[in-house]
């Protein structure tokens, strides 16, 4: 592994290695296996008629009228106009005066945009120009376009990827010749080389296919190995029925459904059995799994143990603790003391909760990450409950279990993954499903749309606004990124602050800290912010009963099971709940798959349907939330690249168990690094 620092590169100083840390690059690894988000195709130049308004179009233009240039040297627009009957379109550049002497009449180029429609003409702004010939040599070629942050370019990454990719020794290849030879799988220099500068879209293929082969890979040997050490572990904390859990169910405002007591008494079982539990419990958005894990925790208590759970996010936490309270208040059950530990807990209560744990007195705790840190001792630790699963790493699935004698474990997700792949992916796992939601909930309404119902929508979201509602408006990406034509939360809040007049308008997202973010969310929760703009981070979830609209900008980036996920933050109240979906694209094949959502409100039906849909022919298509967090792998574009990595981890290790073959001693070696990673991104 090349742990070099980033600025023994050529041109990567102090300043610019600050921006790498932004995005989590510190060394030449990291860098390496930093994989472009996307791809920019360039493709052959179109007639104007034929071009596509609002995607990006390379076009043929004979410069008839020299452009004109407004303004003064601080702040200009040339203006140049292109024309082939029946088709004007307006090509915009600004702050760039010296273009009047390379645009010259009779001359020719290739210009490539965006196209789009303002004040009823076409525009193109900021295109690129280029000679015929130099475009020529572009043709058809990949070039690579990466996550990036402010003041990081694209040109600045890839510089940096191809000083490592020429510099670098050769990577040894860890996976052994026989499963690459029989899963043709091409050589790991190849795939690296390829994935970042692909000659064309066949080379590519073969480059994600190595790597995603070899990220599934390790993560299911990682796990058949988590399962051969915890299974049949002996249950040491007897744990008997208790009639206090029926007492609760019996005083519930509401019956639980058929599907939620199915479930329960699959719990109740496990946790009564002499062998330790290990229970995924899979359940659409709102179809009450959190129920049941409070349900867990009372018959747990009332045996005189403790339980944990552990959730991704600090608002989650609360939410999740303050639900408990009330829970506990309304059945008398006030005794079992449970208390609430998270990142921002003050010192001094840090310090009792802690003493209350290690004595036993508190019999219930909530809390994020911070439950697995060395300090906190349990007396005596019987259940351990994770909330969606795969937001943590393999380390701190483990590391909770591991405070005292192994617990038992629930793990609970409203991720819909078919069962066939939750086999694979949960392998150390019983599976519960609940498939049925509560009879009171509303269905939302959906509808997908394109880009011209944005003015209709945002009057859609001021009513919902004067009627006391709020509205949560997803974007894919930060900020603007060069190359991806997509909406960004930071420029998306200032354009929405004007279009809503009154309406306080916030924005959240992954890169702000913590402390930040938890603010946003808790001003979001109390209704003090109307209109959330934000990344996907919101889908972890935050309950938010007065949020009745979720609009979602470039739907198509998205895969459907997180657009489905992203849907499960409205509908929680009382109100009717609406959810709109706008396509960036004109794409059928685009609007075929949206058109699922807009049908169905069946997390599982949808993410079956999508995995039809897509097969293993969507090379570029979006990605998949709550799917891992594997850094290229799709759990749903690539269900059959999982299914051969699973046959194969099955095949190594019935042919060598603990890796002991000379040619599995690489590999032996990985899977270590791979496990001893504290807080491994690719989770359960």
């Amino acid at each position: 592994m090349n742990t070099e620092p980033l600025t023994t590169l050529k041109g990567i100083g102090e300043k610019t290695e600050k921006l790498f840390a932004k995005v989590g690059i510190y060394n030449l690894q990291q860098l390496l296996h930093y994989y472009p988000r996307d791809y920019d195709c360039y493709a052959e130049p179109v007639p104007l008629r034929e071009c596509r308004q609002e995607e990006k179009n390379a076009v043929y233009g004979r410069i008839v009228h020299s452009p004109s240039v407004k303004g003064n040297q601080r702040k200009s627009v040339v203006v140049l106009e292109l024309y082939e009957e029946p088709v004007r379109l307006q090509l915009t550049w600004f702050n760039m005066p010296f273009l009047r002497s390379t645009l010259k009449k009779g001359s020719v180029f290739i210009f490539r945009g965006k196209i789009q429609e303002k004040s009823g003409r076409l525009v193109m702004e900021q295109p690129e120009i280029f000679t015929p010939a130099a475009y020529h040599e572009l043709l058809a070629s990949l070039q690579p376009v990466y996550g990036l942050t402010a003041g990081l370019t694209n040109k600045m990454v890839s510089k940096a990827v191809a000083q490592v990719l020429e510099r670098c020794a050769p990577a040894q290849d860890y996976l052994p010749e026989k499963i690459r030879a029989r899963y043709e799988l091409c050589e790991i220099n190849y795939a690296l080389h390829e994935v970042h500068f692909p000659k064309d879209q066949e080379h590519l293929a073969t480059a994600r296919r190595r790597i995603v082969f070899e990220e599934f890979f390790l993560f299911i040997l990682s796990l058949r190995q988590l399962k051969e050490q915890t299974e049949g572990i002996t249950n040491v904390f007897p744990i008997r029925a208790v009639w206090k859990t029926e007492e609760v169910i019996e005083n519930m405002p509401y019956r639980l459904t058929n599907a939620q007591m199915r479930v329960w008494g699959e719990l109740e079982r496990d946790l009564k059995g002499h062998t330790r539990m290990a229970r995924l419990v899979q359940g659409d958005v709102g179809s009450g799994k959190t129920i049941l894990a409070f349900l867990a925790m009372i018959m747990t208590a009332e045996n005189g143990y403790q339980s944990a759970l552990m959730v991704p996010t600090e608002v989650l936490a609360r939410q999740h603790y303050e639900s408990l309270c009330t829970l506990l208040k309304e059945n008398n059950l006030t005794e079992y003391n449970p208390r609430l530990l998270t990142g921002s807990t003050k010192a001094k209560e840090r310090r009792e909760i802690y003493a209350s744990l290690e004595d036993g007195s508190c019999k219930m705790v909530i809390g994020t990450h911070a439950l697995i840190q060395e300090k906190v001792q349990y007396k005596n630790l019987a259940l351990v409950i994770t909330d969606e699963q795969h937001r943590f790493g393999v380390r701190q699935r483990t590391a909770l279990a591991e405070k005292g004698e192994p617990p038992n474990v629930l793990v609970m997700s409203a991720t819909p993954i078919p069962r066939t792949l939750a086999i694979i992916l949960y392998g150390d796992l019983s599976i519960s499903v609940i498939d049925e939601l509560p009879a009171k909930r509303l269905p939302i309404k959906n509808c997908v749309v394109d880009t011209s119902y944005r003015p209709k929508a945002y009057r859609f979201i001021t009513r919902q606004v004067e009627l006391g509602r709020q509205a949560y408006v997803i974007c894919p990406m930060v900020e603007e990124s060069e190359g991806l034509e997509a909406e960004n939360v930071t420029d998306y809040t200032q354009l929405l602050k004007k279009e809503l007049p009154g309406i306080t308008v916030e924005m959240l997202h992954g890169q702000m800290r913590a402390a930040q973010k938890n603010e946003i969310m808790e001003r979001f929760a109390s209704g003090e912010i109307q209109v959330l703009v934000s990344t996907t981070v919101v889908e972890v979830g935050v309950n938010v009963p007065n949020a009745t609209v979720m609009m979602v900008e470039n739907a198509e980036r998205f895969g459907l099971a997180q657009l489905h996920q992203l849907r499960g933050r409205v509908g929680r109240g009382e109100h009717q709940s609406y959810c709109i979906f706008i396509r960036g694209n004109k794409d059928q094949e685009t609007a075929k798959r949206l058109e699922i959502l807009n049908h169905s409100n069946d997390g599982f039906y949808i993410a079956s349907e999508d995995l039809k849909l897509r097969g293993s022919g969507d090379l570029l298509g979006t990605r998949q939330s709550g799917d891992m967090e594997f850094q290229m792998a799709d759990i749903f574009r690539d269900a059959d690249i999982l299914q051969k990595a699973s046959e194969a981890a099955s095949e190594l290790l019935a042919d060598d168990p603990y890796f002991e073959k000379p040619e599995h001693e690489l590999l032996k070696k990985v899977m270590k690094s791979y496990l001893d990673v504290e807080n491994h991104d690719i989770g359960l």
